[in-house]
């Protein structure tokens, strides 16, 4: 097999699961059999090859087999059934601050994390220095790990990692946590292993990143292959089974977007004063945001609601309109809605926009859309704070 090539033929894993995970042995002999394990099937059938410096897609939701077919490959959990086979070195990043001893240093658990890999103590000396410079960590390297925060285990696991001089990456929700700087270095570094010819298998809930890493996505449902083909197209696939959903549990895990099948909404941007198109504005100065409702059949008005939230994920604003109140009428397929505010009460912050495309009583969910704009307002005085206070002293 060749370095960088992947193959899963019929691929199938168990795991048994008990009532009680943990029991003494007193409970062992009272219950004498009566305790009997379920059996839990996490992948069944599962085949699909990958060639040499491709990068695939892992896509689906949560409790559908993601994870596990990457321990699969990993070797970390054997097939209970089929095979499983990675040629050359692997390196993975399944979870935050995996293989890490809390006690030990960041230092030390760089060393101890080059050898699970395979490398030799001198070639980990060697790029210690590049390791502890792309993760950000100068001055907490000697700390122990158990005193760094998920983002720096993140950014840790994530610089050792990435470079390992592997064959096959292994990434599962690397950029779930992290700043939006940050990120931007990990997909650099992704990029740049992909075109020294390394192969990439990413999870990811976020279909934007897996857009623009991957060609080719797997889709999985309840452990089976639902899909293998064209990274947008798996991508519709899955936010179809998402549709219908307010707040489905993976948002946690970086879905962005979901539904979408029926009506969506289109080209979102704002604009600040001489309606130019912006990503940041200063306090005060107007505002306008501008999208297109898109819908592919006649259906009756829909209702657009929208919420302004900071980083912190604290409500600021929201509203809801109906496309009715505007024109949308039944041959209605896509209607340019605007948004104006003259004098917004924002001071200082980054503002996070949702959109969600509901029917008009709120029962069906056509659409949802975290994310659809992230703007900076910056101070234009020595007012501070989200929110602008308007008033004069006496």
């Amino acid at each position: 097999m060749k370095p960088g090539e992947i193959a899963v033929e019929h691929a199938a894993r168990r795991f048994r699961v008990y009532p009680r995970e943990s029991r003494a042995l007193k409970d062992l002999v009272v219950a004498r059999g009566r305790t009997r394990g379920t059996d839990v099937w996490a992948l069944r059938d599962i085949s699909f090859a990958v060639e040499p410096g491709s990068a695939i897609g892992l896509v689906g939701r949560n409790g559908s087999g993601k994870t596990t077919l990457l321990r699969l490959l990993s070797g970390i959990v054997k097939p209970t059934s089929g095979t499983v086979a990675v040629g050359g070195r692997i390196g993975s990043l399944l979870e935050l601050g995996a293989g890490f001893h809390p006690d030990m240093t960041g230092r030390e658990n760089v060393y101890l994390n080059g050898s699970i890999h395979g490398l030799r103590r001198a070639v980990i000396r060697e790029k210690l220095d590049e390791i502890v410079a792309f993760a950000g960590l100068e001055d907490f390297i000697d700390l122990p790990v158990r005193t760094y925060s998920s983002g720096m285990y993140m950014r840790l696991g994530f610089a050792i990692a990435s470079h390992i001089e592997a064959d096959v990456l292994l990434l599962d929700e690397v950029f779930a946590v992290g700043d939006e700087a940050f990120q931007r270095k990990c997909f650099g570094k992704i990029f740049e292993f992909k075109q020294r010819g390394g192969t990439i298998v990413f999870v990811s809930h976020d279909a934007g990143a897996v857009e623009r890493l991957c060609d080719r996505a797997v889709l999985l449902s309840d452990g089976r292959v639902a899909f293998d083909g064209p990274t947008h197209e798996a991508v519709v696939a899955y936010r179809r089974m998402l549709a219908g959903e307010r707040n489905p549990e993976e948002r946690s895990a970086g879905l962005k977007e979901w539904g979408g099948e029926v009506a969506r909404v289109e080209h979102v941007r704002l604009f600040g004063a001489g309606d130019d198109e912006r990503n940041q504005l200063l306090a005060g100065e107007p505002l306008a945001i501008a999208l297109d409702v898109a819908a592919d059949a006649a259906i009756a008005p829909p209702r657009l609601g929208w919420e302004l939230r900071d980083d912190a994920g604290v409500l600021v604003a929201a509203g809801a309109v109906s496309t009715g109140e505007h024109g949308w009428n039944d041959d209605t397929r896509r209607l340019p809605l605007r948004f104006e505010s003259e004098r917004p009460p924002f001071a200082d912050g980054r503002l996070h926009l949702r959109v969600d495309l509901v029917d008009e009583r709120g029962e069906r969910q056509y659409h949802s859309l975290d994310d659809a704009l992230v703007f900076v307002v910056y101070p234009a005085d020595e007012g501070r704070g989200l929110v602008r206070l308007e008033g004069r002293w006496t």
